[in-house]
């Protein structure tokens, strides 16, 4: 029992990564409907520059923290102003192929700017915290801490902001919205602002984690953090979360009690079910068109 309260614990500190992850995900698709798979590069660019202010610069964690998320947000508003913008009425095809191909120029970008070599990050949260025969990581606890903030943030910001709910409006008729005054182009840019703001956000959490950094290290977390998306239900910041969450707890029990070479097409397995029983996810909600 002990062991598996570990487990569980742990799959929720990897899925707090996911969810925080997804959430940047299901904003773009939610508002631009279009799917960003550079996003998980994005998460490798935050993890560099984090990395370097910790370790070259001797930055204070939290100065580190502020300046990668600057970056990151920076980075997400020139790709889609650069690469998503002119595709703003193409198909979704065409949108699709120029995100593999910004993903595979951040990283070829990466290994040329910083090598191939895989850095270790530094130790940024230490220490556990002992509930009775339990040993939590404090590093644990700040990610899902982290991660139920975000959520809670986000779900405020679109839900009683102006800005929210010019959000709102645009994923709703992004034609009426621009008829009624709203700034399209601008709430777009915001959304992809936000978004690459939380990747750098995860990467840091990511490396606490698994202090690992190397240029191809966000393909798979964001692959996954995809995954949860459209489990919890794309489009869906509550879905956002609760898929990752249980992608996380998933993915950690299927390598504690059956194989950690299969956890991962458990997960994908786990995901094929659900979306052929619920197609829109957990949370999605069904959408009608008027022909």
């Amino acid at each position: 029992m002990l062991a598996f309260l570990s487990y569980l614990i742990s799959g929720l500190s990897l899925g707090s990564v996911y969810a925080i992850i997804a959430l940047g995900y299901s904003m773009v698709y939610g508002i631009a409907k279009m799917l960003n798979f550079a996003h998980g590069d994005i998460i490798m660019v935050g993890a560099f520059v984090a990395y370097f202010a910790l370790y070259n610069w001797h930055m204070s964690v939290i100065v580190a923290v502020l300046l990668s998320a600057v970056v990151c947000t920076v980075l997400g508003v020139v790709i889609e102003r650069l690469a998503y913008k002119p595709l703003r009425q193409a198909g979704s095809l065409a949108v699709l192929i120029t995100a593999i191909g910004v993903s595979y120029f951040l990283e070829n970008g990466a290994m040329l700017a910083w090598g191939t070599d895989t850095k270790i990050f530094p130790t940024i949260i230490s220490g556990s915290l002992s509930i009775g025969s339990v040993s939590i990581a404090w590093s644990t606890i700040i990610t899902i801490a982290a991660c139920v903030v975000i959520m809670l943030a986000l779900s405020w910001f679109i839900n009683k902001t102006r800005t929210g709910r010019a959000m709102r409006a645009t994923s709703e008729d992004r034609g009426a919205a621009a008829l009624m005054g709203i700034n399209v182009n601008k709430i777009i840019s915001i959304t992809f602002a936000i978004g690459s703001g939380l990747a750098a956000v995860a990467a840091i959490l990511l490396c606490s984690a698994y202090p690992s950094v190397y240029p191809t290290m966000g393909s798979m977390p964001g692959i996954k953090a995809f995954t949860a998306a459209v489990l919890g239900g794309i489009g869906s910041i509550p879905g956002a979360f609760l898929g990752g969450l249980v992608l996380g707890v998933i993915e950690n029990l299927s390598k504690a009690y059956i194989s950690a070479q299969l956890s991962d097409a458990i997960v994908f397995g786990v995901l094929i079910v659900v979306l052929l029983i619920k197609p829109t996810g957990l949370l999605g909600k069904k959408i009608s068109e008027k022909v």
